[in-house]
């Protein structure tokens, strides 16, 4: 097999250029032949996705008192709606519920370790949260929990001193608002 000088984090298989890609806001490493419109493992815009060798996915961030209480509580909040959404996606009446719950229950998850990573925590305390058998209410659930989320982190956002801080607020935003979309498509 050929070896190839690779300084580009560049794969080349027949005609296909496979690059290594990364998302700035939960660091994690994606490869493909260009970057996803969301990132697989936190939903992040594409905006924050980029190649690997010169993404920025710095989490040593020094906190002041307000971002620290804004980090902690964002940490509770994606533990309590990854929580929420893993017992929706087991029972939950609705086959394609079971699957929209299940995502957002591992985006949700994600979220909660960008915070672990900021916090610098050793793990994640797991969460215990309640949910429905009746698909349209779980949505329901969701559709207030996503709208609380967003008005916190835009609050969170617009307190933070911090503009890495403030750069994952508001990409949480979005991705939260991506969330609320898809109750408010559903419960139409």
């Amino acid at each position: 097999m050929k070896k190839y000088k690779n300084p580009l984090n560049i794969l080349r298989l027949g005609d296909i250029m496979v690059k290594l890609w990364r998302c700035e806001i939960c660091g994690d490493p994606y490869v493909g032949e260009t970057a996803p419109d969301n990132c697989p493992f936190c939903g992040a815009h594409k905006k924050y996705i980029k190649e690997a060798n010169i993404a920025n996915a710095n989490y040593d961030v020094e906190l002041n008192e307000t971002d620290k209480k804004n980090a902690e509580h964002a940490l509770q909040v994606e533990i309590s709606n990854a929580a929420f959404y893993f017992c929706a996606a087991n029972k939950t009446d609705d086959k394609e519920g079971k699957l929209l719950f299940k995502a957002l229950g591992k985006l949700e998850a994600e979220h909660a370790s960008i915070w672990k990573k900021i916090l610098k925590l050793d793990k994640i305390p797991e969460g215990n949260e309640m949910c429905h058998e009746a698909n349209k209410e779980n949505l329901e659930d969701s559709h207030a929990r996503e709208t609380k989320a967003i008005n916190f982190y835009s609050k969170a956002a617009q307190e933070s001193s911090s503009d890495r801080i403030k750069e994952i607020f508001l990409a949480l935003v979005e991705v939260e608002t991506d969330h609320l979309k898809l109750s408010e498509e559903r419960l139409k």
